[in-house]
């Protein structure tokens, strides 16, 4: 149950260690990441792959070349001029093929990034949409949430590239080595020993990087939010009265200090054993270059040999420090994808029924909670308990309480948000768990007190309330009306179609009331059997909340509904009254049973009244 076990796995933020059952994991997310370029864009990993074969070859094919035209010039004549013209040529045409290969394989990468991007990105969304409103609760989440964002779009196409400049630098520096152990097979193993301590080095830079991003992720977000509230619409108002900018500038720029001092340190201690690692590769060249000096004075070798030999050890160097590090980033990636895969395997603790039952329609007795307790994920104190009621098909029933006494809770696990930790909720005598939830939810149209300014046209706003349908226009501005939005929406200057909010160009913002019926609109549109209205009339004046609660009588006529106010003059038209303290229900009846009664609901009614009577 929610709240009852953690519903985020800790280890996804556990430094890292090396055992064996971690490396095979590892190895997997490395063939899971391969899976999902494949998936995303075979045709451009089949290019790839194509390209990678031709690009290794083609250097040895110039080594050769090159070697063959001194050679050439050396030991021919003036009369000989025409055979070098022909190899210079071929070398030229050589040259020529291998830019054009460079420049496709750029296009190639190019378009496969930009595909796998947006795929990876459609895989977080669509992991987003489908966990719980549980984990939005839970810091942890936005942790790794944050770290997939950043890391995942970009590191299965890194770990593409790397395999495919490592396979084509394998290819390059097989041959390369072949032909320097025809020289001697102390060059050959020079070239390779000089560059191991580099990979030695980069394995241990990666492992510190690795354990001080996962412990920068807080600071990071910490950082992300203090330049949100200071450059977001949301926040200009209270940062400027209440003089808030400096404040949040000396706390952001605080901790981006920090994590600039870690990324400098690091970098030093990087920076310093790259140069020690590099000193030792520069004397290995210069080895080799003497012992080849000698060979050719001795008369072993050709001048076109030592040129081709020298080349060769400098590529083949090149190469391999290609391939070390195509592993090494391997390594570094297989890390950094570990969370990306940790968070698309997050399992939702609102756990779809297999099978699942139709929902009735219509709804002939209908719903009726049994015993519910609930607490939020990471609360330790309930939020309900023992809580118990029906409401029948057709009636409307008022939820009344102080705020913090579960009534919007309440809503939240009767649209399966949530579910209970115990006890259940019933529709027509089933428990709604029973019911796939998406097609349940489609039978509740709801309006919470912190619904969504949605910067999109008139038109969408409200037409967002027939989720998954194509909402005609007649139905919008019918919709509209029910809301008393129409006459906001005949002042604005593309009326429907006008852009709302300030996101974008030409939009128009709305005051909070506009933007109430705006939303009691969206939730008029939609045709369920099941109405909830959170604080429906909170931001409206008292005009407008006589029409809005005419038109919700209405509105609400042959279907259930479920209103929450903290204005009681609104919740008179109830059929009933429930109240709630402290997580349970201690009042139930109607308006004059409950005044009759003159407990709880009889002294917020009176301090409510006696305010209009000053």
């Amino acid at each position: 149950m929610i709240g009852r076990s953690p519903l985020f796995p800790l280890s996804i933020l556990l430094p890292f260690s090396t055992t064996t059952h971690q490396r095979l994991r590892r190895l997997l997310y490395l063939q899971q990441a391969l899976y999902l370029v494949w998936r995303s864009t075979p045709g451009w990993t089949i290019a790839s792959v194509g390209l990678v074969i031709v690009q290794g070859g083609l250097p040895l094919v110039s080594l050769y070349l090159t070697k063959l035209i001194i050679d050439q010039i050396t030991n021919s004549s003036v009369q000989a001029f025409g055979s070098i013209v022909l190899l210079i040529a071929i070398a030229a045409i050589v040259a020529l093929g291998n830019n054009l290969v460079n420049g496709f394989a750029v296009y190639v990468s190019t378009a496969q990034s930009q595909a796998v991007t947006d795929y990876v990105n459609d895989l977080l969304h669509a992991k987003s949409i489908a966990l719980d409103l549980g984990y939005y609760e839970n810091a942890q989440y936005y942790d790794a949430l944050h770290q997939a964002q950043q890391q995942a779009p970009y590191r299965p196409t890194t770990i593409l590239r790397q395999l495919i400049q490592g396979g084509q630098s394998a290819i390059s520096l097989g041959a390369i080595a072949l032909l320097l152990l025809s020289l001697h097979w102390a060059i050959a193993l020079a070239l390779f020993v000089a560059v191991l301590p580099g990979l030695v080095l980069r394995l241990k830079y990666t492992r510190r990087l690795y354990r001080k991003w996962m412990e920068w992720t807080p600071q990071e977000r910490q950082a992300s939010y203090l330049s949100w509230m200071l450059t977001h619409e949301s926040y200009a108002k209270e940062v400027r009265l209440f003089n808030l900018g400096p404040l949040f500038q000396h706390r952001f720029h605080h901790l981006r200090q920090d994590i600039r001092q870690d990324k400098l340190r690091l970098a030093r201690a990087n920076a310093l054993g790259d140069w020690v690692v590099q000193s030792g590769t520069t004397l290995a060249v210069f080895t080799a270059w003497g012992f080849m000096g000698y060979q050719t004075l001795r008369g072993k070798i050709t001048l076109g040999s030592l040129v081709m030999y020298f080349q060769a050890f400098q590529q083949g160097q090149t190469y391999l420090q290609q391939v070390l590090s195509s592993l090494s980033g391997l390594y570094e990636n297989s890390l950094f994808l570990a969370n990306f895969y940790k968070f698309l395997n997050l399992e939702s603790a609102v756990v779809e029924p297999s099978p699942s039952l139709a929902v009735p329609v219509p709804l002939r007795n209908g719903l009726r909670f049994e015993r519910v307790s609930f607490s939020y994920p990471h609360r330790p104190d309930p939020v309900l308990e023992e809580v118990s009621f029906q409401i029948k098909a057709g009636e409307t029933v008022a939820l009344v309480g102080a705020n913090g006494a579960g009534k919007t809770s309440l809503i939240k696990l009767l649209c399966r948000l949530y579910d209970p930790d115990r006890g259940r909720i019933l529709l027509d005598g089933i428990d709604i768990r029973q019911f796939a939830s998406q097609e349940f939810r489609r039978q509740i149209s709801v309006v919470f007190q912190d619904y969504v300014h949605y910067n999109l046209t008139v038109r969408e706003n409200i037409g967002l309330g027939k989720a998954g349908e194509i909402a005609e226009l007649d139905e919008i501005t019918q919709a509209a009306h029910s809301a008393g939005a129409d006459r906001v929406i005949a002042r604005l200057p593309q009326g429907y179609d006008t852009m709302l909010g300030n996101q974008f160009a030409e939009g128009v913002d709305l005051s909070i009331g506009e933007w109430q019926k705006i939303a009691i609109a969206r939730a008029f549109l939609h045709p369920a059997p099941i109405v909830v209205l959170d604080e429906p009339t909170s931001a409206l004046d008292a005009e407008a909340e006589f029409e809005v609660m005419e038109q919700f009588r209405q509105l609400t006529r042959d279907r259930t509904a479920i209103l929450i106010s903290h204005r009681l003059s609104t919740v008179k038209l109830a059929d009933r009254i429930l109240v709630l303290q402290g997580g349970r229900i201690t009042e139930s009846g109607s308006h004059e049973e409950l005044m009759a009664l003159r407990g709880t609901y009889y002294q917020m009614f009176e301090t409510q009244a006696q305010q209009y009577r000053c």
